[in-house]
């Protein structure tokens, strides 16, 4: 295949996979703004679609020199390697959203490239130093989310002690900026994961020599991301906005306010976190807050034996697909 035509399936596999990534992880953000009645579901969807376009021109590109630089040998970082670890990431969000547990994008599209690496280049082409930022980055954010829920929502109900029922009123609309605070968090970490890989493509190559993320590929990303949130993984939202407990319009803006700021720090320090991950755990810390007994529990062991299947889950698909997708290549 000519260089051109790589490139061009390699940006519709980014873009799907990114669209997925909106779509899995749109629940993350409007599913406690929804079951706390804030906001009409399309409403909801709609802002928060708009706000996560925006995210990647606000928040730059420093997540996508993270994926793009920091995993493995640029050696290593094949097309067929790229394409194999997006094909894998797209996969396990759909089986995971098939299934209602909202699992981690991030963590999908980064076993995919390790699994196709390690296959392809050996485990020896793999930077360990860019490996452990990105798992300090993913498996810190969810704890800093529990804590930070557990705060935050002890300072809101110090704060609404004395606060009559028309505090829901504010609560509720409280939750738009927060709501969008988040989004575009969201956008400008989770889309600069795909900025990342196609302009991994361009350099691999050869359309350009050092990497920097062309304008129009922030622009495609981001639209990408957004068209996803738009529509909506709605089998997530049920999971996030009821299952662990009932959401009030204190917990939906506690939980809002806590996810924006610990992704927000993420995105600028170039850490790829799991939105999914910080949300699930902030949601947690916010109830534990107010009653540990009316958190179910249980719900929260399904969302992390998904969390430590999905780096080797993806990895070992990406590895499958690795030699079938080099040989169509070639």
């Amino acid at each position: 295949m000519s260089a051109l035509t790589l490139l061009l399936i390699l940006i519709v596999l980014a873009l799907l996979f990114d669209f997925l990534n909106g779509f899995h992880d749109s629940a993350n953000i409007v599913a406690t703004m929804i079951s706390s009645r804030a906001m009409t579901a399309r409403a909801a969807l709609t802002i928060v679609a708009l706000a996560e376009f925006a995210g990647p021109f606000i928040l730059g590109v420093a997540v996508a020199k993270t994926v793009g630089t920091e995993v493995a040998s640029p050696q290593a970082l094949t097309i067929a390697v790229v394409m194999a670890a997006l094909v894998s990431a797209s996969l396990w969000n759909l089986i995971t959203w098939y299934l209602g547990i909202p699992s981690s994008s991030s963590h999908a599209l980064i076993g995919g490239i390790l699994g196709a690496v390690a296959l392809g280049s050996g485990l020896e082409a793999i930077h360990l130093e860019g490996v452990w930022k990105i798992t300090l980055a993913l498996f810190v954010s969810p704890l800093v989310g529990f804590v930070g829920g557990v705060m935050v929502m002890f300072i809101a109900l110090f704060l609404a002690q004395s606060a009559t029922p028309k505090a829901n009123v504010f609560l509720n609309k409280a939750q738009i900026p927060t709501a969008i605070a988040l989004a575009l968090s969201h956008g400008g970490n989770d889309a600069q994961k795909t900025m990342g890989i196609i302009t991994l493509g361009l350099l691999v190559l050869g359309f350009q020599e050092s990497f920097v993320v062309p304008w129009w590929v922030i622009l495609l990303s981001a639209a990408a991301i957004a068209a996803g949130t738009a529509t909506g993984g709605w089998r997530i939202i049920h999971t996030l906005g009821g299952k662990f407990y009932r959401i009030r319009p204190i917990h939906s803006f506690t939980s809002q306010l806590t996810s924006g700021l610990v992704v927000l720090g993420a995105s600028l320090l170039g850490g790829p976190v799991s939105t999914t991950q910080v949300v699930s755990s902030a949601i947690l810390g916010v109830g534990a807050a107010q009653r540990r007994s009316q958190v179910r529990w249980g719900v929260m062991n399904d969302i992390m034996l998904a969390w430590l299947l999905t780096i080797p889950a993806a990895a070992g698909i990406a590895a499958l697909l690795y030699f079938p997708l080099k040989f169509l290549i070639e």
